[in-house]
């Protein structure tokens, strides 16, 4: 297994700028934007030599982490 810099849910730029478009994409549009950033990051992770075990579980940090920006993001504007 290679030593990944930068593991998928550490890294806060992109989960806040993918969890900032989900917010205004949605249906059709939010799949595609999906599809389109996890294609990327699959390319980058194979790039640097991830076994596909590796990049699945890499890819379902990245999920989740986007997934709780999201709650939080929802969470304060519920609060307001």
């Amino acid at each position: 297994m290679p030593l990944l810099q930068f593991p998928a849910d550490r890294r806060a730029a992109d989960i806040r700028r993918c969890a900032e478009a989900l917010q205004n994409l949605h249906g059709e549009a939010a799949n595609r934007f999906w599809r389109s950033e996890m294609a990327g990051f699959a390319a980058n992770l194979r790039d640097q030599g991830c076994s596909d075990h590796e990049l699945s579980r890499q890819a379902a940090l990245f999920m989740d982490a986007v997934q709780m920006e999201l709650q939080v993001v929802y969470a304060a504007a519920a609060e307001r």
